[in-house]
């Protein structure tokens, strides 16, 4: 039996080549999660390094131009399960020009698991500096609040498992932490490559006192305790379902995700942005009516009462303090390599709305190598995160990223192109 009910869904972050894809691809090996045709694809796989070595990266990298040039382009996706916990892993890219695949692996990750490539590092510079990678990573992390972050600092074995760099190294990110505001940060010494402190603790690390970075996921705190308050309703209309208008038997039920809280029989609710109220008279799931569901459920709800509603629309609890708006605040990540033209005006779609945005006011961008937010920008170019102001052509229900994802998170569209240049979180 396993010990939490819903998978852990986690990420690996980082610059190029600090050993992502070898990590999981080893983390799979030796946790005994491989099926006998990729264990026979693995044994046959030589590192281009050294020839005596397995080429765990090979697990992930399943684009043959990744196993070409040796890195990470697309993010893979890979599940196992242990006998405690259920695993989904996103291994996401660590070059600049694929950050925006990245944020799209961190965007849904209860975990992240940041590695950083310890021969990389200047020890005799002091203080010691991180990559500029593994900063913007991990200020991305924060930006959409990522609970868990675990530090793999990797290659230990080309340091000969130093104690005194592990902690310098450790020292360095911590002060990028507190900068930053990350919370849960733990540190593993680890060597993907061999296996060190992956499933199993390392004799090479008589110092470190720690657990492996599988038991730590194992263990980490669930989110399955999500709260299913109905004063918490969340409810985008994805569809409106009409069975025949010309009888007197009518149907009428709109259906979506709950992406918070619950709804129950009776409740009274607020369908936005007109305010209009009604009563919950029926909820239907794929295993028939049901008196309650909670956030995660796909359901029709049908109401006391016809009202003109369509998809974007969204049912709250009749009490609850969300409004429509129109003016926004968010942290914009810009992925397009065209700059952001802030006299275009773009497509914002938010859960199951579509509507036209501007950026009124760029209030301030990050600089990834001080972690300073500098005022004064009048673009964004490609990987830029930014403060910004938005003004929206029609009023949306968001509700604040750290609140709720689904109602805090929206995306950027070219109008034009149909790119998406840009994710959004609301402050």
């Amino acid at each position: 039996m396993t010990k939490h009910t819903t998978p852990l869904r986690f990420i690996t972050a980082g610059s190029v080549d600090d050993g992502k894809s070898t990590l999981i691809g080893h983390l799979l090996y030796d946790s005994k999660a491989l099926l006998s045709d990729q264990l026979s694809t693995l044994n046959k796989a030589k590192d281009k390094h050294n020839q005596e070595a397995i080429d765990f990266s090979i697990l992930t990298d399943g684009l043959e131009a990744e196993r070409e040039q040796g890195i990470t382009i697309d993010v893979a996706y890979r599940y196992f399960s242990t006998a405690k916990r259920k695993f989904i892993i996103a291994d996401t890219p660590g070059h600049e020009q694929y950050t925006r695949n990245m944020v799209t692996g961190a965007s849904t990750a209860s975990a992240a698991i940041v590695l950083i490539d310890a021969s990389q590092l200047n020890f005799n510079e002091q203080p010691l500096q991180l990559l500029p990678q593994t900063k913007r990573h991990s200020a991305i992390l924060r930006q959409l609040n990522c609970p868990h972050i675990l530090v793999a600092v990797n290659k230990m074995d080309l340091l000969d498992f130093s104690e005194e760099k592990f902690n310098a190294i450790v020292i360095a990110y911590n002060q990028l932490a507190t900068q930053l505001g990350l919370k849960d940060v733990r540190f593993i010494p680890v060597s993907a490559l061999h296996g060190d402190n992956l499933v199993y603790a390392s004799e090479h690390t008589p110092w470190y006192s720690g657990e492996p970075i599988l038991t730590i996921l194992e263990n980490l705190p669930s989110v399955d305790d999500v709260s299913h308050d109905s004063t918490n309703f969340y409810f985008p209309v994805q569809l409106v379902i009409r069975q025949d208008a010309n009888k007197a038997d009518d149907f009428r039920g709109y259906q979506g995700r709950i992406e918070r809280g619950s709804v129950k029989l009776g409740q009274h609710i607020r369908i936005e942005p007109f305010g209009l109220t009604a009563t919950v008279t029926e909820i239907i799931t794929p295993k028939g009516e049901v008196q309650q569901a909670v956030a995660g459920e796909a359901v029709t709800i049908r109401l006391d009462k016809d009202i003109d509603i369509s998809r974007g629309d969204v049912f709250v609890d009749a009490q609850s303090p969300l409004t429509p708006q129109k003016q926004l605040h968010a942290t914009l990540c810009w992925f397009d390599e065209r700059p952001l033209n802030t006299a275009r005006k773009y497509l914002l779609k938010h859960g199951t709305q579509t509507v036209l945005a501007k950026i009124s006011e760029i209030e301030n961008v990050l600089n990834v190598h001080s972690l300073a937010h500098e005022n004064g920008a009048t673009v964004l170019n490609m990987n830029d995160i930014a403060n910004v102001s938005l003004t929206l052509q029609k009023p949306i229900v968001p509700t604040t990223y750290a609140e709720n994802i689904a109602g805090g998170s929206f995306i950027f569209v070219d109008e034009a192109t149909y790119n998406t240049v840009a994710a959004g979180m609301i402050a």
